[in-house]
């Protein structure tokens, strides 16, 4: 089984250098690893010089989506690992998804379990992060599940349901995972194949305040077209605006607080 690592990368030399390591000390391994480097100002051009057989591509700053999407437009291989440049994967993380695959030929896409460590310390994962597998989206809605380094998946599934939406600076991966788990089985391998290192300033998920307006984008994106599962979308777009509401009362965020009740209200009438 071919599979293209896919790294993107922005001024993250020296862990990049951790996560290459993890990559090319799996007992299986990749085809091909590509290096997305998203218009860095550190040493990360010269990582080729320690890794000379990973595949690497400058862009200007476009953000983590772009990086990821350019990554697959320039894969050679049928399947597609991801792999955050702050994150590691275990010695057997690519094995254990490959052994999946092979005996569940028809699933398209597994992720697996994770450990975290936050400032050095390992903590313990919040209940909301719990995993599972199979037909997923209903755990889906709430909050991203499924971690990009811990995610294999096929390329062929990546041209149906669409690449990362370049347009959200974050939730891209809920976006993603959504559109995926909406019409298709997720395998889940449950074993802890990753370390999710945290406790950094350049975090993407600290940047932003509320990281449900970016939920909800995603939410409305798919009520557009998918009719099946409405209901659930809808009733997750309701609770997800009322906690929004609340905290554009608790900050005085006046513009905020008219769109939050307008779509409150709306939702509503949908559900209705």
């Amino acid at each position: 089984m071919d599979i293209t690592v896919v790294i993107p990368t922005y001024n993250r030399y020296e862990v990049l250098q951790r996560a290459l390591i993890s990559v090319y000390l799996q007992s299986h391994m990749p085809s091909e690893v590509i290096i997305i480097d998203d218009g860095s100002t550190d040493n990360t051009s010269q990582i080729t010089k320690q890794f000379p057989y990973a595949k690497y591509i400058y862009q200007k700053n476009a953000g983590v989506s772009s990086a990821r999407n350019l990554g697959i437009k320039n894969s050679t291989c049928q399947w597609i690992a991801f792999l955050d440049s702050d994150d590691a994967w275990h010695v057997d993380k690519l094995k254990k998804q490959v052994e999946f695959h092979e005996q569940n030929p028809e699933c398209l896409m597994s992720y697996t379990d994770e450990k975290w460590i936050r400032d050095g310390i390992e903590v313990k994962m919040a209940k909301k992060f719990h995993k599972v597998g199979g037909a997923i989206f209903a755990e889906c809605l709430s909050h991203c599940i499924i971690a990009p380094s811990a995610a294999l998946v096929h390329k062929k599934l990546l041209e149906e349901v669409g690449f990362f939406d370049e347009n959200l600076e974050v939730c891209e991966d809920y976006d993603l995972w959504l559109r995926v788990a909406c019409v298709n089985l997720i395998g889940l391998i449950d074993e802890k194949l990753i370390t999710k290192y945290g406790g950094n300033d350049d975090q993407l998920s600290l940047k932003h305040w509320g990281m449900d307006r970016f939920r909800v984008v995603a939410l409305e994106k798919l009520l557009k077209f998918e009719v099946t599962k409405k209901e659930l979308i809808i009733e997750t777009l309701l609770h997800k605006y009322k906690l929004l509401l609340k905290g554009a009362i608790k900050y005085d965020r006046v513009s905020e607080i008219s769109e939050y009740n307008q779509k409150i209200k709306f939702y509503e009438t949908l559900k209705d």
